[in-house]
Parts: C-alpha cells; structure tokens; sequence
C-alpha cells in the first residue's frame, strides 16, 4: 500500500449552498481519494444573498470540506478577495503533499502559484466540454494563455476521457496527459434482485434542453406510448418541472416528475428501469452512465464525445444526436428484447473500471509519480 499523504483538493466546481448539485463529480473523485489519503477541499464561492464573509467547515465522507462564502463585489475587488482568502485557508491547514485541481480554470492560478512559491506539485482533473469544438472558440487569448501554463506546469493532466484529451491538445494545451474516468460508488450503484414490472424509462441531467435536449426525449416518449403498453418515464433531475407544461402539450401520462435527489435515490430509480436515454449534443463522461451500466441497465445514448471509450457494444445503442426516430427504434428494440443483456457483466465491467477502489488506485500511482520527480 502506498503512503498515505494529505491531499489538497481544489475545483472550479464543487457542490455548495448557491449551487447544491455543481460538480457532484468532483466530489465524487475527492471521496474516493479519501479512502486511501487525507483530502482537504477549499472551495471559495460568491453568495450574492450575504453581507460579509461565511465560513462553513465539515467533514463530509471523510472529506475536510472547508466552503467560504464571499459577498457580491466587482470583478477586481472579487479576485482579490478570492486569491486572498485561498491563500489565507490554504496556510490554516499547514502541511499538505500536493494539490489536486479540478476544472482548469481559473482555480488553476492558485495550484500555479502553490508550485511556484510553495513547491507544490498539482495534477488536474479535466471534465469540462468547453474545449472541445466549436465550443473553444467563446475561450478568450488571455484565458487562453494562461490555461496553456497552468496545463504545462501540472505533472499529470487527467482528462476524464481521451476524447477530451484529444481536444485539448487540438487547442494546443500541451502537457502530460493520463486520462482517468469518472468514479462510480458501487454500494448504492449495484444489481437489483427484482425485476422491473413496467417497461420503464428513465433520464437522469440537470435538463439544460441546448446541451441534454430534454425536448427530443419527450417528443420520442409521447410517440411510444401508443406502441408500449404500460410505458414509464422517469425524468430526474434540477428544472426538470420546467417542462410540465410540454409534457401536457404531448399529451405524455405514465410519467413521474423528479427534482435533484441524492445519488441513493437516483441509484434505485436505475436499478427500476428498463433502459436508461441520454440524448446530448455534446458531452465528455458522464457519470450516469456508468452508473446504469453499475445498476446492470442497457443504455441509449448519443455518440458524443468520449462517450464511446466506456461504452462496451452489447450494452446499448449508441446514435446520432437529433436523430429521434433511431432513439425511438432502439427504445422498442430492448422493449422487444432484440438486444441481449447480461446485467452481471455490465455490474462487473463497472466495478473493474469506475469503482471508488479502482479510481483511488490510478490517482494513487499518480500522486506518487508526481513527487517522486
């Protein structure tokens, strides 16, 4: 077993009281690095509903989670009041090995400043979409620039896919890239010993229609009810009652409206459903699907981003985004059972590569590679 060392974790994204469900992946990433090191994660964000500084500090899954709150200011009082107050909470908690960035930028600034004055070494995690193209081009010269330092200067970039590795280095981000996936917690995420009644469907996203086109789903959903007798819908997540009112326009009945609910919860709606449909536009990762896969579930998904790397071809359909009629053909084909499902070899195939035990192990050796030079 490998030394246990003190982790400093820091993310551009993270859950907290102004944005609950921000980041839930990286959280997810820091709690397993907690099973086999100490992990203390600052997070400094705005609270536009405050009058002075609040600090919240817990443990969380043994993560030190130490959340600062910082009033409303202009832009340059806010970066000075943010670089300030990193620093500050960065030297309370005295000695740590390294840092653990998450999200490139513009937390980074601070993981560069730590190996540049402190000597501390960083790796990052990379989970955001927005190098990948076209949408690279809204990244401005000045972001740019110092993104390609703060890259360059990590001793391991992780992107969570090497789709996502490929655009980075398309945006000429040079570095030492070693892609890890996302992490899935298996004793929530596992096989139910029932089987599903309904033929149900679920999707699981925070509902942004340009980015997960929720409308698409839908509009499959209201067609299918006349060819699947007792068909279910399950569609979870933040605004998702924000499309009641085209759900009554496609006159769609068998369907349960569920708000952001806890990981527990969403891992006991997959392991009661029939096929998990994620029909994005872009994506890089995401962790719901290996989550379906953990709960033995078939997936329908588009084939964006670094989606196919972890996609196995007897657990599901990948297609084309947009492409309604193909999700509502394949949704009828696992209803009509043409795809064959072995749900112990989806929980297997999950547990070998996304487990909490196996993503702490990769980072481990990375860790450890990183102070060794």
């Amino acid at each position: 077993m490998s030394k246990k060392l003190h982790i400093l974790f820091l993310s551009s994204w993270y859950p907290s009281r102004v944005l609950p469900t921000n980041g839930d992946f990286v959280q997810k990433h820091a709690e397993a690095v907690a099973t086999e090191h100490q992990v203390t994660l600052i997070q400094v964000i705005t609270d536009e509903k405050i009058k002075t500084i609040e600090f919240n500090e817990s443990i969380i899954n043994n993560v030190k989670t130490i959340i600062v709150y910082i009033p409303k200011k202009n832009r340059i009082i806010k970066l000075y009041y943010f670089f300030k107050t990193y620093i500050s909470e960065i030297k309370k908690i005295g000695h740590f090995d390294m840092v653990h960035l998450n999200i490139t930028f513009p937390k980074g600034l601070i993981a560069l400043y730590l190996k540049k004055i402190w000597r501390k070494p960083y790796i990052i995690t990379e989970h955001w979409t927005g190098y990948q193209y076209p949408r690279n081009k809204s990244i401005g010269l000045i972001e740019k620039l110092l993104t390609k330092q703060i890259i360059k200067n990590a001793a391991f970039v992780c992107p969570v896919s090497e789709n996502l590795k490929k655009s980075m280095l398309d945006f000429d981000l040079k570095g030492n890239y070693s892609p890890v996936p996302n992490v899935v917690d298996i004793s929530h995420f596992n096989l139910s010993p029932t089987k599903t009644k309904n033929f149900t469907v679920t999707h699981v996203s925070h509902m942004g229609n340009e980015h997960k086109n929720v409308k698409g789903i839908l509009n499959v959903i209201s067609a299918l009810q006349l060819k699947i007798p007792q068909l279910h819908f399950n569609l979870i997540g933040d605004n998702s009652k924000k499309y009641k009112t085209l759900i009554e326009n496609l006159n769609i009945k068998n369907i349960s409206i569920i708000d952001q609910i806890p990981s527990n919860k969403v891992a006991e709606y997959l392991k009661n459903s029939s096929v998990f449909v994620l029909f994005s536009n872009y994506e890089n990762l995401p962790c719901v699907i290996l989550e379906a896969f953990a709960c033995g579930v078939p997936v329908i998904s588009t084939n964006v981003g670094g989606i196919s790397e972890y996609f196995p071809k007897d657990f599901g359909y990948l297609i084309e985004p947009k492409d309604e009629k193909v999700l509502e053909k394949n949704i009828l084909n696992i209803y009509e059972s043409k795809l064959k499902i072995d749900k112990n070899k989806m929980h297997l195939y999950a547990t070998n590569n996304f487990s909490i035990d196996a993503i702490s192990t990769q980072y481990s050796n990375l860790y450890n590679k990183s102070l060794s030079v």
